[in-house]
Order: C-alpha cells, then sequence, then structure tokens
C-alpha cells in the first residue's frame, strides 16, 4: 500500500498548475450538461421546470457571468435534518448547482488525482460499497482497528488553510475566484466552515483532508488505511503502535489543517468495527442497528405509498431496489423477509407480477416465463406473455 501510494504523490508533485480553466466552465456545451445533472430526480420541481422554459437564455446569463467574473453565490435555504445527528442543509437555489456541476465538470479530475487509492467519497468509481470491501480485507488481516472522526467537519474547515491549497492546485485567477466566492458563501465562525449541501462543498471538504491521508501513508508509514470523507480507519496488528500512530495523526491535523478529532474509537478486530452503517467481523458483515431501522421505516413507508396510489407500481420497485442495494452488501435475509412479510411485501406471500416474468400461481415464479421452481427432474413449461401498448 505504501509503495502504491508513494507512486501516488510523486506524480502530484510533478503536476503543473492548471490555468484558462473559466473559458471551459462556461462552455455552452458543458453549462448544458451541467443543467441536465443538476435536474436529475428533481425535473418536476417548480424551480426546475422555469429555468427549463427558458433554458438558451438562462445558460447564456451564467456564461456571461462567469467570463465576466460577475457571478455570486449565497442565497442559501436552511433546513436542519436529523439523520441521526442533528445537521444543517444548505440548499442553493437551481441555477446556482448547474453552476456547481459545471464547475466539476471540468475540474472534478483534477481533485481525483490528488487523491490516495485508499479515499473513497466524492469518486468514481469508489464510494461507500468499495470502502466496506476494502474495510471487509483489513478486518480479516490485522487484529485491532482505531476509528478517528472530526469533530464537526465541514464547520470546522479553515477558509485560508483551504484556499491555499486550491493555490496549489490552480493558477486560474478567475476560477480562484469562483472557488473563493464559493467558499467565503458561509461562515460557520472566524472564516470557518463549507455549506453541507453543495457539490463543491464535497469536493472541497474531501481535497481538505487528502494531506492528511498523505502524511498517514508517506510519513506515518500506516500500512493499513482507509478514509471516506471525515472517517478515517487504520489497522495494525500491535495495539500500542496503532494507539500512537493514531496519536501523530491527530496532531498532524490539529497543527496543519485546524481540526479536532473526536475520542477514538479502538478495540480488537474480531469485536466488529462500526462503519459506514454496518458492522465488520473478520468472517462476516452485519447492518447496524440505526441501518436496519432506516430499511425498515423506510420499506413500510415505500408501501404506504404504494398502497394510497401516491407512487406507482414501478416507482415501488425502484425504492425498494434501492433499499435492498444497501442492506445486500450484509448478512440481512431474515432482516428483510421479517420486515416484507409484516408489510405484506414479501415475494413468497404476494401474488404481484415481477418486472420482465409472467403470470403464475405465485409471485416466486414469475421472474422469467418457463421456470416454475422445481428441481431439475420436475421440468414444465408455464409459458406466459405480457401486455404491451404502442402508439401508431
Amino acid at each position: 500500500m505504501v509503495n502504491v501510494c508513494s507512486n501516488i504523490i510523486r506524480q502530484i508533485n510533478q503536476m503543473k498548475r492548471k490555468g484558462y480553466i473559466v473559458e471551459q466552465i462556461a462552455d455552452t456545451d458543458n453549462l448544458r450538461l451541467a443543467f441536465w445533472k443538476a435536474q436529475k430526480g428533481k425535473s418536476m420541481k417548480q424551480e426546475v421546470m422555469l429555468f427549463r422554459e427558458n433554458l438558451d437564455a438562462r445558460l447564456l446569463q451564467i456564461r456571461e457571468q462567469l467570463l465576466d467574473n460577475s457571478y455570486r453565490f449565497g442565497n442559501y435555504r436552511y433546513f436542519t435534518i436529523h439523520d441521526p445527528k442533528r445537521r444543517i442543509i444548505c440548499a442553493a437555489p437551481f441555477a446556482e448547482r448547474v453552476v456547481h456541476h459545471a464547475i466539476m465538470n471540468v475540474c472534478a479530475t483534477d481533485f481525483d488525482r490528488r487523491q490516495i487509492p485508499y479515499s473513497y467519497a466524492c469518486r468514481k468509481n469508489k464510494g461507500t460499497f468499495a470502502a466496506l470491501e476494502q474495510a471487509a480485507l483489513y478486518q480479516k488481516k490485522y487484529q485491532w482497528f482505531l476509528k478517528l472522526d472530526v469533530r464537526k467537519y465541514f464547520d470546522s474547515i479553515d477558509h485560508e488553510i483551504l484556499f491555499e491549497k486550491l493555490q496549489r492546485m490552480y493558477k486560474d485567477k478567475s476560477l480562484l475566484s469562483l472557488f473563493r466566492k464559493i467558499i467565503d458563501s458561509y461562515h460557520a465562525g472566524d472564516d470557518r466552515g463549507l455549506p453541507i449541501g453543495n457539490l463543491a462543498s464535497q469536493y472541497f471538504a474531501n481535497h481538505y483532508l487528502s494531506y492528511a491521508d498523505r502524511h498517514a501513508v508517506e510519513q506515518l508509514r500506516i500500512p493499513a488505511y482507509l478514509r471516506y470523507m471525515d472517517d478515517m480507519l487504520l489497522w495494525f496488528n500491535d495495539k500500542s503502535e496503532l494507539l500512537e500512530k493514531g496519536k501523530q495523526y491527530e496532531h498532524f491535523i490539529r497543527e496543519h489543517l485546524k481540526l479536532e478529532l473526536k475520542p477514538f474509537v479502538h478495540n480488537k478486530t474480531g469485536h466488529g468495527l462500526p462503519a459506514l452503517g454496518f458492522i465488520l467481523y473478520p468472517d462476516r458483515i452485519r447492518l447496524n442497528r440505526r441501518s436496519r431501522q432506516r430499511f425498515s421505516t423506510k420499506l413500510r413507508q415505500n408501501y404506504t405509498l404504494l398502497e394510497r396510489g401516491e407512487i406507482s407500481e414501478s416507482e415501488f420497485g425502484v425504492r425498494t431496489l434501492s433499499l435492498y442495494g444497501f442492506i445486500a452488501h450484509a448478512d440481512s435475509k431474515g432482516l428483510a423477509k421479517h420486515v416484507m412479510q409484516k408489510t405484506g411485501t414479501d415475494i413468497e406471500s404476494s401474488n404481484r407480477v415481477n418486472r420482465g416474468g409472467s403470470w403464475n400461481n405465485n409471485a416466486g415464479n414469475c421472474r422469467v416465463a418457463n421456470r416454475n421452481n422445481n428441481s431439475p427432474d420436475n421440468s414444465n413449461n408455464n409459458l406466459g406473455f405480457r401486455l404491451a401498448c404502442s402508439s401508431k
């Protein structure tokens, strides 16, 4: 792992700062792509429909403001969520979200190149489940783990330190001015804080801790390290050495990034590592209590909406598959079956026709035609059909 990270860091040090980026961001095709990304899943909201009605004119206005450096960020709509801890979300106006996507269409690759292989947030082909898979491998290999978490991370990011690190990446003054406006559009106090909910904020926050990543693998020589945004995981076979590395890591981010860690969480890997909504053991993965509750609650809510006719069966299927996609990474068959039986959505007790299937005596036999869940010596041909409507 250390050798791989060393090669990455050498490449980073050899990179030249990039210039003339704003022209690419303000390109009409890039802005149009940004619009389609920003409206994904929100196409029926009023502000999106109003923007779409005069799409070309609005994109042209954004383009002109970006090129003459007059675009302003802010005007957030604030609301609070409890998921599970209290967070204040800053919802930007739709036009501003388009600008964020336009910026990251061009700049995301630059941010990604400055990450080590074991950073998993805000990165293509990474994400929660890739991090989970890597953590599971470390759980099998090492005897002790240490879990670190930054206290109030987004609200603690220092504006000047962040901007100085962005200046190392880019020399385009217009782009840096855009970044400065995004950073200064939110203050949690004393020139600190990034707004939770902005696309650019996610990339900035992930980049901010990339310097701690390099310190961990290059200077501290931690053999097994993983980070998902502000959650850092370390593994060692020696407990005392692991805790010493943790203290050195804590000192670095306090002195160089002005961040404060929460109390250490460490234990033997055999006792289970709570991370990313799961509990990881060397030989299995379980859902944590909050994830179990969330699955049950969301499934019941979706089923209620289906019964009321507020969502279609296809929408119910999409939502259910999404929930199953999350819990499928854990040993959760018993939970899923129990919850679906209680809600009446269990496949074995329902006669709904599954997508791609045919009518039969129960839903379990409807996945495909010519399938009846029989043993090989008890085959038959249950032919089915589907109805379709075509326009002339």
